[in-house]
């Protein structure tokens, strides 16, 4: 499933760091696929995505594309921010459990209720990608 890609303008206020192993998950989301790991061995998911299992020390993880869709778990509104993103305020964040039974923290555009229904949409920035929920 490939996700909404909404164009931004300018550049993200703060690029995440991005590793050898994380730069799939980031061109990825220039594609809209919304992925992360899954243990081989125990075969629980983790987000962000990493080489190695949180749960049981595994080194054998594979890539697996998530779905997009949750539940907008919490959220609240962020109206004095750090420096970096006072072009960008205000804005809100939240939690979302994913249908795959991952909690991840976002940013959440729009006016999305708590225990609703959520999509993750990918952000395309002139220098990047980044991912919200609405």
């Amino acid at each position: 499933m490939t996700l909404p890609i909404i164009d931004m303008p300018g550049k993200r206020s703060y690029p995440p760091r991005q590793s050898d192993f994380t730069i799939k998950f980031w061109q990825g989301l220039g594609e809209g696929i919304f992925q992360t790991t899954r243990c081989v061995k125990c075969q629980k998911l983790s987000f962000p995505p990493k080489p190695i299992c949180p749960h049981c020390w595994s080194k054998e993880t594979v890539w697996e594309t998530l779905s997009g869709k949750g539940t907008l778990y919490s959220k609240t509104t962020v109206y004095a921010g750090p420096a970096v993103f006072k072009e960008e305020l205000p804005y809100q964040v939240g939690i979302v459990d994913l249908d795959e039974n991952i909690r991840i923290a976002t940013r959440v555009l729009g006016d999305a209720k708590l225990d609703a229904p959520v999509k993750m949409v990918i952000l395309k920035y002139e220098d990047g990608n980044l991912y919200a929920a609405r």
